[in-house]
């Protein structure tokens, strides 16, 4: 693999078109798969995506668009997946070439619902990539302060260290900085676990719970990140560091968060199925929880937040009650 490295994103939400700004800063050209042939023909006449990230200006002559996946995964080297982890099953199954010799880098922030597995190991497991094929795009960054050319943070995650830093110096710009780590797992899980607890942040503030105790909840939350990650790849990692912390608070406190917004939603009395369909994205955590929930039975960690997001959303809780029990578990 070589600086000349043909990248593809594959997707057509806001992360996706941030990602291919991103990219388009660096390379002449970047692959593009998106299901949508009427977004695809509107970015060749507006250069913008109609339906997601629309201030972010593309130029429609960097981009090779498609809306067949075969031909995108067949034509590049490197692919950044990023679709909502609950449709990657449905949009894997399109496929007909094979992803054994390509490099992918996983931008998902969520669990495989119909596996139970983070997008790494779905990869390796089901489709045969090998472990040092496969990477993690980690923030902390919204697509929409990419759009806005507002400085951002993403780390780069592969067992691999030449394929991380391909993807860094193609990432990497005036406005983007990059990091390296080896801990695909860890921030991969860690990309899940913040989703989830920026739903506990806006069911807090849905239900009126003031800046004090978001503080107290985001402190036990990165607590809870940690003993959850070490049952499940133990390795030395530094819980504090962007990827893990500072990805968390910024899902947790910020306007952008879908899965903040979701969960302030729930909190002030919202159902689940009412909240969803008033949303226009996907929020990743709703998802994760129930697979989270599940690992965490079988490795016995102590999780409280997510406990009382899960009875709230798949238990049929009342949010209020499980979280004056949760706030009596903080410290």
């Amino acid at each position: 693999m070589s600086n000349s490295t043909k990248i593809a994103v594959i997707g057509g939400g806001s992360w996706a078109t941030a990602i291919v700004k991103m990219l388009s800063e660096n390379l002449e050209s970047v692959g593009w798969y998106m299901r949508s042939v009427y977004a695809i023909e509107h970015i060749k006449r507006n250069k913008h995506n109609p339906n997601y990230l629309s201030s972010a200006e593309l130029n429609p002559k960097q981009l090779i668009l498609s809306s067949d996946i075969n031909e995108i995964v067949a034509a590049y080297d490197i692919l950044i997946f990023a679709i909502p982890s609950a449709f990657l099953k449905t949009e894997l199954e399109k496929l007909t070439v094979s992803l054994e010799n390509k490099t992918i880098f996983s931008a998902i922030k969520g669990i495989v619902p119909e596996t139970g597995l983070i997008v790494g190991e779905h990869f390796q497991q089901v489709y045969n990539v090998p472990l040092e094929n496969i990477g993690v795009i980690s923030g902390p960054c919204h697509a929409e302060e990419v759009a806005m050319e507002r400085l951002s943070y993403l780390t780069i995650a592969c067992q691999d260290p030449a394929k991380a830093k391909i993807l860094s110096k193609a990432i990497a710009g005036r406005y983007i900085k990059t990091k390296i780590s080896d801990d695909i797992v860890g921030t991969e899980y860690a990309a899940m676990l913040k989703n989830i607890y920026a739903i506990a942040a806006g069911i807090a503030h849905g239900l009126g719970y003031g800046d004090n105790f978001q503080a107290v909840l985001m402190s036990n939350a990165i607590r809870e990140m940690k003993r959850y990650i070490k049952k499940v790849h133990r390795m030395k990692r530094n819980i504090n560091n962007s990827a893990y912390l500072g990805d968390l608070l910024v899902t947790g406190y910020s306007t952008f968060s879908r899965n903040r917004m979701f969960g302030n939603m729930i909190g002030k009395g919202y159902t689940v199925k009412s909240a969803m369909m008033e949303m226009s994205m996907v929020a990743e955590g709703y998802y994760a929880v129930k697979s989270a929930y599940e690992i965490k039975q079988k490795t016995g960690t102590r999780t409280p937040i997510i406990d009382a997001v899960y009875a709230v959303l798949y238990g049929g809780k009342e949010a209020k009650d499980q979280f004056e029990k949760l706030t009596n578990k903080m410290n």
